[in-house]
């Protein structure tokens, strides 16, 4: 009995091989049969038209040419907007001058109260190459569905509201492109040398 064992083993091993070698070809298959956009995730994005912290009409072309980073947000949260602000402007301080080669915004999903002067007053806490930009309701959904923000009104008790929304950083590429969640969980030192990269 003994002496059968191995070609046993040797039998099943071999049909396995052959099992995951076939699972593999036909994956392989089908991921080069998608078409291109379907294998990317560049469809984090697109064309946008709002208004910044000084009342200027800005789209995504304004950011061409350069990196840039997105993060939505609201001038009434308590502490995850004003502690990612924070964090991202330590990243662009040590970035020094080349800071000035990229721009890091932040999109208002309260465009109710989010007007550009309360905006402007609020980024002017944080690194100058942050910018502030809001616009009308439908504005700001078209521009949260093209980034597939999550955005959603929560009534409070004394009859104020306060905002839930996605709190991800996009990195974008110079074309405006997405390339990936930007990770601010490192030390601003690692952060800013992964952006210098991009420059």
């Amino acid at each position: 009995m003994r002496a059968g064992l191995p070609s046993a083993q040797t039998r099943i091993l071999a049909v396995l091989a052959a099992f995951l070698a076939g699972a593999l070809a036909l994956f392989t298959a089908v991921w080069l049969t998608l078409p291109k956009e379907a294998t990317q995730v560049s469809s984090v994005g697109g064309p946008f038209r709002l208004t910044d912290q000084n009342g200027r009409a800005v789209s995504e072309q304004d950011f061409k040419g350069e990196p840039f980073v997105v993060f939505f947000g609201f001038t009434n949260c308590p502490d995850i907007c004003p502690t990612t602000l924070f964090e991202m402007s330590e990243v662009l301080k040590r970035l020094g001058p080349d800071a000035n080669k990229m721009a890091a915004l932040f999109i208002s999903v309260d465009p109710e109260r989010d007007t550009p002067e309360k905006l402007k007053d609020y980024v002017s806490s944080f690194h100058p190459r942050i910018f502030g930009l809001t616009g009308t309701p439908e504005e700001i959904a078209t521009v949260e569905r093209e980034y597939r923000v999550y955005a959603k009104k929560v009534p409070l008790k004394d009859g104020d509201y306060t905002m839930d929304h996605t709190a991800v950083v996009y990195l974008m590429d110079k074309d405006g492109r997405f390339v990936a969640p930007f990770n601010l969980k490192k030390s601003a030192d690692e952060a800013a040398a992964d952006l210098r990269r991009r420059l």
